[in-house]
């Protein structure tokens, strides 16, 4: 770690590779022999061509996409999608499902509700305030997709198996996961990210589309929440957010060449959370606020004796180097975001001070 940086466990915007930070640092004023900045080069240039072509192509190579997979780069983060879904993929008389895991769930079938849409919550963890995801779910065979969030930031939890939907797709909100662990993408129609939690910057969404899926758009949706659209145009129908995607760029490239794929990142990222978990187990002190089966590997979320204890941690940690460990506003006590850039270092600067704090308060 440099001397003047702190171990990141920020939910979002989130860490990033500190190799990638150093490409961008070493080409933000002189981008590929340019003579201009990454920021100043022009979206019709060659040399954005060539980012978001080599971004879409390392997404189809990491996720082993085929080709009825179109791959997007969209604006207004995976809250704009929570309008766009609907819109683009309900007909008059269609029908939806969805399952209600925690905020952003919530969030989503609400904005499909405003427009008038047919939506049944065929599940939801609210009973034990979203700290499970459900089981044995009730879906309809005639719905027109089947909507989960994959991970949940607040709460810390995170569907370890994708539910069987009997062949209804899956309309999945990955922002918090995206490229945590490889993906049976035969089961997803759509899926949905915003960069900042694991693989870049705030300003872009990742979305991956079926085509079939790409091909319900209803007459009357305005041209810039068509799907269409922007596979028409190779994400490019209006000024997309050019820093954003070069650096999902080289945060793609970071994963295919230096951590060796999704396996490998896989692997690495039940390493990361294990060491915390399994402290946590068996510590009196701390207490993990999800459920064992439903654990995130993604946002670790705790809670201490008690809130007075709980800020002295969070003081005590950036004192000490460890910094975003307190919890989301909405639910208080902690949580570590332990996202693909997370080094295992910094997990276990994390573990050490968790020791020490415990047995100085404890």
């Amino acid at each position: 770690m440099k001397a003047d940086r702190i171990h990141n466990f920020n939910a979002g915007p989130a860490a990033l590779p500190l190799p990638v930070l150093e490409e961008i640092q070493e080409s933000f004023l002189n981008f590929a022999g340019s003579g201009m900045s990454v920021t100043e080069i022009s979206h019709r240039s060659k040399w954005f061509d060539d980012v978001i072509n080599d971004a879409i192509a390392r997404v189809k190579r990491i996720l082993k996409l085929n080709d009825r997979y179109q791959v997007l780069f969209l604006q207004g983060g995976a809250s704009m999608q929570f309008c766009m879904v609907p819109m683009n993929l309900m007909g008059d008389g269609d029908s939806a499902d969805y399952v209600n895991t925690g905020t952003w769930s919530t969030k989503a079938i609400k904005e499909a509700r405003i427009q008038g849409k047919s939506i049944n919550v065929v599940a939801s963890s609210e009973d034990r305030n979203f700290s499970y995801i459900p089981r044995a779910i009730p879906f309809n065979a005639g719905a027109a997709y089947a909507h989960i969030t994959s991970n949940n930031t607040i709460k810390g939890t995170q569907w370890a198996q994708f539910p069987d939907t009997g062949g209804v797709p899956i309309v999945s909100d990955m922002s918090s996961d995206i490229f945590s662990r490889p993906l049976e993408m035969e089961k997803f129609g759509l899926i949905y990210a915003g960069a900042q939690k694991n693989m870049g910057p705030a300003g872009v969404c990742l979305a991956i589309i079926r085509d079939d899926m790409l091909a319900r758009t209803p007459e009357g949706v305005p041209s810039m929440l068509r799907y269409s659209t922007y596979a028409e145009k190779n994400s490019m129908y209006n000024t997309p957010p050019c820093f954003a995607i070069y650096t999902v760029q080289l945060v793609l490239k970071w994963l295919e060449e230096t951590i060796g794929g999704l396996d490998k990142m896989e692997a690495l990222n039940r390493k990361k959370a294990g060491l915390l978990y399994d402290y946590m187990d068996q510590s009196d002190f701390y207490r993990a606020t999800a459920e064992r089966e439903s654990r995130s590997l993604m946002n670790v979320t705790f809670r201490l004796p008690d809130e007075d204890l709980e800020k002295t941690f969070v003081a005590e940690a950036l004192e000490n180097g460890l910094g975003g460990l307190k919890g989301h506003r909405s639910v208080g006590g902690c949580r570590a975001s332990i996202y693909n850039p997370t080094p295992l270092a910094a997990v276990a600067a994390l573990v050490d001070f968790m020791k020490t704090f415990e047995r100085k308060n404890g």
